[in-house]
């Protein structure tokens, strides 16, 4: 019997390749050797990871954070985590490339601190100076497809839509909007934000999307390293499907056997 496999499937961004589509945040973990277990069952592309909230711990601790960081042995991706302007972003994304050695940030502008929504209106412009200054931006935003579009056109190849606001956990809250994007844009997207269930990164991995970005998900499950195990299993699930090609949804039953050589009573 010959069993056919698909071919090799890396996540490219910035024409840089990585072995998985699940990237892990660094925060809210029980401990750090949870953290670290859960990395080695998980086997992420990339950690995120805040420098304005590590430095701001204090000295031994930032340091120990970094530590625990360079003994993971995964790219790390700085991000500019609460950051309200544009500059204040910039600033830090400058103070990451500088600490960490890598020119990849993710861009988190926040424009309400209830929600944590990305300030739409300042976002493009944030990205757009950072791509100038060299940077590999992959920016976090909401699902809106015009703002996605804009992103794309200032320069960034890869954009990250939420699926609902950060830490909620409640998934995909606009079926439509995402799948939207999806079908309307031809860079690689990663799904960030909102994923509280395996099933919910399995079912964007289905959409076509290329990857999806969790934290609390993980980090405040009651066994963080078996539900980080879990969430890649679900990613490498849904990246399958999409490339094996779903059936279509019908509206009616259908036979699973044929109708042919089956007695006449049997047959409708």
């Amino acid at each position: 019997m010959t069993i056919h496999t698909l071919p090799a499937d890396p996540l490219t961004l910035y024409g840089e390749t990585f072995h998985s589509r699940l990237l892990l945040g660094t925060s809210r973990y029980p401990s750090p050797s949870v953290l670290l277990q859960a990395i080695e069952r998980s086997q992420p592309a990339m950690l995120t990871a805040s420098l304005r909230r590590q430095t701001g711990s204090g000295g031994e601790a930032s340091q120990s954070f970094w530590n625990l960081l360079r003994q993971a042995k995964v790219p790390v991706l700085p991000n500019t985590a609460g950051c309200h302007s544009v500059q204040e972003a910039i600033t830090t994304a400058e103070m990451a490339r500088e600490v960490f050695e890598t020119d990849w940030i993710k861009l988190e502008l926040i424009g309400d601190d209830y929600t944590l929504q990305p300030d739409t209106l300042n976002l493009p412009d944030a990205a757009s100076r950072l791509i100038q200054a060299g940077f590999k931006v992959l920016p976090y935003t909401t699902d809106d497809l015009v703002l996605c579009q804009r992103l794309v056109d200032v320069g960034c190849q890869a954009v990250m839509p939420w699926a609902a606001p950060i830490g909620t956990g409640k998934g995909p809250i606009n079926p439509y909007a995402l799948r939207t994007l999806r079908e309307r844009l031809d860079v690689p997207m990663i799904v960030d934000a909102g994923l509280g269930l395996p099933s919910h990164a399995c079912q964007v991995m289905e959409w076509g999307f290329d990857a999806v970005l969790l934290n609390t998900a993980v980090a405040l499950a009651q066994d963080p390293v078996s539900m980080a195990k879990a969430f890649a299993d679900a990613v490498n699930a849904g990246r399958a499907a999409y490339r094996s090609g779903a059936m279509q949804a019908q509206d009616s039953a259908q036979p699973s056997t044929p109708v042919l050589g089956t007695p006449f009573w049997h047959q409708s």
